[in-house]
């Protein structure tokens, strides 16, 4: 009997009533409550469970973890240490905080969170105890919230005044209350951009409203819109933006041109993609008498255009980058900017920022100028054109690369001029590299689309020598132009693109992930470093693993960012640097034009709070128009599976987790996920040394790196989900 008695107590016993308890007394710390005010707010009347809380608060007051003031009263000991960070939700519903005040992040418990969404700045008290070797803690308050704004699919509850949205993020562990007179007119079903309004203490949601209806899910425009309003980008322009853009005079005057350096006669022509619609690049090139090369790299005068203190410009910098997403590119600038007035085209007068160089056959920079200029394309060339003359050696261009279609010869001096840039470009590169550059030369998945929108065809793009021509021309620019600020004395405010060394942790992790495909690296110092994740980025080239490795080695560096702290860069293995080359797309180009104005005219040092404000905003931009690019990627990714559903593809899982293996298909790099719940020959358990699922009866092992067979399960559009059936494994 006593052992039935005392099952049946334990099943009655209140979950983390500790924590509870310590929680509600943090929450009004100069207020006192007794059990029974306890058993209030936790809701619970029997006599077992205020028996329960009785012990719970002696014992608590025993270890000095609460203060007993009075007999039977307790409260809050009022010296508890309370921090700030940042929260980083799981989508478990648990959490870790990010706070500078502790080495390691401090675990939440998902009954600890208190109404905090991830992202959010949150302010909280730690636990002395330990859960899962972490220290544990609670939110006590938001402090600001991260985002305010939701893309989720409405649901109107019948006969009733009210609807639910349920959100997309699965980060986001409520659905969103919206009273009926603030859906938007939505119907029921619709995918929609919901705002948070409020979330009183005892509602189990938050209140919102809803502010925009994308669409029905699934559909294309609506899944690319939801995509946008889910980081916060727009998807056009205000009106009034549009209208001050087309009332810019953009005429090219003789009035201005005198006060720019006249290179209209200079040999200029661009590459660009093929599917290029602005130009904010090119190059020119003259053999001086004394045999150098002058090489000017010559760059769009957005800041022209684009004038401090007016609606365009505010504009531009709350975008403050152009997002580039698999069907349409969402612009910083008006086209009538952005393809039009700033964009380089062939045979027309522009005006550029320059940076000119006189250069030997070593590839030394003997003299360099930076300055306003006005210049004319000679020219303009699709990369494969400009491949084709550096494989060639001749200035015949080919039918299947031309941009018209048809075999054309190109200007003889164009094609010489090409091909000197591409070998002064090689040892440029080769100096970099030997001074410890990391060649990142990812591989990026491309998609045919038809009129519709719909992925005919997946491909990838790869870096040539036209490609890398050009990418060694904008460095140079990039690094000439921040050193030749940096190096100023005094010191000159500027924005710079640093880039941290690599944290020593992810470098062991990437170590621990490639040795299983028996590659070595050697961390003993910042040269072998450098030489041995070069020589991995090389023999993967070509393998099945490339992919993998490729994204493991660049999630093992640091990210890089924008600001006026310089530190060098040092995936790049510059000293200064900076973004100077692409102003139509990126802000902080247009600030470097600005600032390197301003230096020119010997101006005084700019404000450097102001601009490092400014640097902070044109990093989180990025941050947020990479994630929207990569979402597009994935989202067309899942659409183009979805007409794939009867074929075997072979693949290579990519990850390993306690739910499941991720597999990447080798032939087109879309990623899915096998549920450890459908690996149905055995029973599979998760082993995080091996990086594997174990049969705990065949004893089969799918380990990170193995060839399988699997085929699409399921695809879902909304979710960004899809899922695979593990068909077999390849011995």
């Amino acid at each position: 009997m006593s052992k039935k008695r005392k099952g049946k107590s334990r099943n009655k016993g209140i979950p983390n009533l500790t924590n509870a308890i310590i929680s509600i007394l943090k929450k009004d710390k100069n207020q006192t409550f007794n059990y029974k005010q306890i058993a209030v707010k936790l809701n619970v009347n029997d006599a077992s469970s205020r028996n329960q809380i009785i012990k719970t608060l002696a014992k608590l007051a025993a270890k000095n973890e609460i203060q007993q003031v009075d007999r039977g009263k307790f409260k809050a000991i009022i010296n508890t240490e309370y921090h700030t960070g940042v929260l980083d939700l799981s989508v478990k519903g648990s959490g870790y905080i990010i706070c500078d005040d502790f080495d390691e992040d401090v675990f939440i418990a998902s009954n600890n969170i208190n109404r905090a969404l991830d992202g959010d700045e949150v302010e909280f008290y730690a636990y002395k105890r330990r859960k899962r070797g972490k220290i544990e803690g609670e939110i006590t308050n938001v402090i600001a919230r991260a985002k305010s704004e939701y893309i989720g699919v409405i649901q109107i509850q019948k006969n009733s005044n009210y609807a639910f949205v349920i959100p997309d993020s699965n980060k986001m562990y409520k659905d969103i209350f919206v009273p009926i007179n603030k859906t938007f007119n939505a119907e029921d079903g619709d995918k929609v951009l919901v705002k948070l309004e409020d979330w009183p203490e005892n509602a189990d949601s938050p209140y919102g409203k809803v502010e925009k209806v994308l669409g029905k899910p699934g559909e294309h425009n609506t899944e690319i819109h939801a995509i946008l309003a889910e980081y916060g980008l727009p998807h056009e322009f205000p009106h009034e933006v549009e209208v001050f853009a087309n009332e810019l005079d953009t005429s090219i005057t003789e009035a201005e041109i005198t006060k720019r350096r006249d290179m209209r006669k200079d040999l200029t022509f661009t590459i660009d993609p093929k599917d290029a619609k602005d130009f904010d690049d090119a190059l020119s090139f003259e053999i001086l008498d004394n045999g150098l090369y002058e090489i000017g790299i010559h760059i769009a005068d957005v800041s022209h255009y684009l004038q401090e203190g007016t609606i365009l410009d505010d504009e531009a910098y709350e975008r403050a980058t152009s997002v580039y997403l698999v069907d349409r590119v969402v612009p910083m600038l008006p086209e009538v900017l952005s393809n039009n007035a700033c964009s380089l085209r062939p045979h027309e007068e522009k005006y550029t920022f320059s940076a000119v160089f006189q250069i030997n056959d070593n590839a030394e920079i003997k003299n360099q100028w930076f300055g306003r200029t006005v210049i004319y394309s000679d020219a303009r060339y699709a990369y494969e054109e400009a491949q084709a003359v550096i494989e060639t050696k001749i200035n015949q261009i080919p039918a299947e690369v031309s941009l018209s279609g048809k075999a054309y010869k190109t200007d003889q001096k164009l094609a010489d001029a090409i091909l000197k840039m591409d070998e002064l470009a090689k040892l440029m590169r080769k100096k970099r590299m030997k001074n410890g550059a990391i060649s990142f030369d990812k591989v990026e998945v491309k998609f045919n689309l038809d009129e519709d929108n719909n992925p005919a065809g997946v491909f990838f793009k790869t870096s040539k020598d036209a490609n890398k021509l050009i990418e060694e021309f904008m460095l140079l620019a990039n690094r000439k132009v921040s050193e030749f600020i940096g190096k100023q004395s005094p010191k000159k405010t500027f924005v710079y693109r640093v880039h941290d060394e690599p944290d020593e942790s992810k470098l062991a992790s990437l170590q621990n992930v490639v040795s299983r495909f028996g590659y070595k690296l050697n961390f003993k110092d910042k040269k072998s470093t450098t030489t041995s994740l070069n020589n991995l980025l090389q023999e993967v080239v070509g393998k099945k693993e490339q992919n993998l490795v490729d994204t493991l080695a660049i999630r093992s560096m640091s990210k890089a960012e924008y600001t006026t702290h310089n530190i060098g860069h040092y995936g790049l293995a510059f000293d200064y640097y900076s973004h100077f080359t692409s102003p139509i797309r990126r802000y902080p180009d247009v600030m470097a034009h600005r600032l390197l104005q301003v230096y020119l005219n010997g101006g005084k040092s700019a404000n450097e709070s102001d601009y490092e404000e400014k640097c902070q905003h044109s990093s989180n931009m990025e941050m947020l128009a990479t994630r929207a690019e990569r979402d597009s990627i994935k989202y067309m990714q899942i659409r183009f599976m979805e007409d794939h559903k009867n074929e075997e593809f072979v693949g290579v899982i990519s990850g390993v987790t306690d739910w499941g293996v991720y597999v990447e298909i080798i032939s087109n790099k879309c990623e899915g996920m096998v549920s450890v719940r459908d690996m149905k020959d055995d029973h599979y358990a998760f082993d995080q040394d091996l990086y594997a699922m174990v049969g705990r009866i065949n004893k089969i092992i799918y380990q990170l790196g193995d060839e399988v067979v699997v085929k699409v399960k399921n695809t879902d559009l909304v979710k960004k989900h899809l899922d695979f059936t593990l068909v077999r494994k390849v011995e």
